[in-house]
This record gives C-alpha cells, sequence and structure tokens, in this order.
C-alpha cells in the first residue's frame, strides 16, 4: 500500500486567521483518527501561504474521507475560513 501526496497552498481569510488554523488542526485530527491520512502544514514567511502536505493512507482512505461526516464539517467550515491559492491532489515520487 503506497501513500498518495497531495499539497494544499491556501490563505486564510484576514477576519479568520485564528478560526482556520484551529479548523485545520480539528481537520487534520479528524483524517489521523478515521486512519485516512497524515498532514504537516508549514507557513511561507515570504508570502504568508501556508502549504498543507497531506499523506492518503491510500485511494480507498481518500475515497471514505469524503464520506465520513465529521470530516465533511471540517471542510465545510474551512471552506469559509480560507481562499484556496493551488492544490496538487495526486503527486508521483520520481526518483529518489
Amino acid at each position: 500500500m503506497t501513500e498518495i501526496l497531495s499539497i494544499a497552498i491556501f490563505e486564510p481569510l484576514p477576519e479568520s486567521q485564528e478560526a482556520a488554523l484551529t479548523t485545520v488542526r480539528e481537520l487534520g485530527a479528524a483524517l489521523e483518527k478515521g486512519g485516512y491520512s497524515r498532514d504537516s502544514v508549514y507557513r511561507d514567511l515570504k508570502s504568508g501561504h501556508y502549504v498543507l502536505l497531506r499523506y492518503w493512507r491510500s485511494e480507498e482512505a481518500r475515497r471514505a474521507a469524503l464520506e465520513d461526516p465529521g470530516v465533511l464539517r471540517c471542510w465545510a467550515k474551512l471552506a469559509q475560513e480560507i481562499r484556496t491559492v493551488s492544490v496538487m491532489e495526486t503527486l508521483e515520487q520520481v526518483g529518489g
């Protein structure tokens, strides 16, 4: 079973900075609890954008997360708190 790397780049809406980061942590916890993925979040000091690295356990885990009510609530809430800059759904390792 090979993990699937996804990357999302986002910025919190000006009035939602703390709320967005709280929701990102809640979402990561819900995904981890469900066994769907593991997340790491970084902040680019130059642009201020946040970079979310998500390692899905499998394609099946990704599909299952789309049906988890707790995960769906977090995604819906987050959609009101951030502006998505870019998303790369499935990255494939080359070399290394």
